[in-house]
């Protein structure tokens, strides 16, 4: 992830900050989109073991890593990998602490309300929601300067134009970016009521929103 997230440690550091100043005891923290559970390891020293964990993914591969990266956790947690499609209703209860890390960018724009509905149902009060999002602006030009700027990130980072090229042709209307404002205001709809970013790199964002 470091070769294709700008400052993904930092990210990751400040996502487990603040999901530490949120989590409550005895309730429950989701990495929704949780791949090979890089987060949780990373959370399980620095919480209460009376937090559960539960990382929901659509990939089982990816789950299955998670599961044997996780294996310590789940001797001193309750742990619970969940092998679900992300537009799937899968089940959210008690959670002070819900995380989406370049999920949410992935889902069908018609699921996107219901699921952050779903979540700010499910949150406790004061609950939080971490997103990291790739975003877009209202100014076509800073737009299509931040993209570029990116490419040469990842020609910084080692990928070649032929990479590039493939992978921006693998994502083209499957990774669907928001403009920051909406998804600012699909939060507020959706019951949150204190949003603000707490990253940003170019067409990189990191918004907390609590309920």
């Amino acid at each position: 992830m470091q070769r294709y997230v700008p400052f993904y440690e930092e990210i990751q550091r400040m996502t487990c900050e603040l999901a530490r100043d949120f989590c409550v005891s005895g309730s429950s923290l989701y990495d929704i989109g949780c791949a090979t559970g890089t987060t949780l390891e990373i959370l399980d020293p620095v919480l209460d073991p009376s937090i559960a964990f539960v990382g929901v993914d659509n990939s089982a591969d990816m789950l299955e890593k998670a599961r044997q990266k996780l294996r310590h956790v789940a001797g001193r947690r309750q742990l619970t990998l969940i092998n679900s499609d992300i537009h799937a209703r899968f089940s959210i209860d008690n959670a002070s602490v819900v995380m989406m890390l370049l999920t949410l960018q992935f889902i069908r724009p018609l699921y996107r309300e219901e699921l952050l509905q779903r979540i700010n149902t499910a949150l406790c009060v004061n609950g939080c929601l971490l997103l990291v999002e790739k975003v877009t602006g209202p100014h076509s030009l800073l737009n299509r300067l931040f993209i570029e700027h990116y490419y040469d990130f990842k020609r910084r980072s080692g990928y070649s134009e032929m990479e590039i090229s493939r992978k921006r042709e693998s994502l083209e209307n499957v990774l669907i970016p928001y403009h920051i404002q909406e998804n600012r205001e699909l939060l507020f709809k959706t019951g949150f009521t204190q949003i603000e970013e707490f990253f940003r790199w170019y067409n990189f964002c990191g918004i907390v929103a609590i309920k």
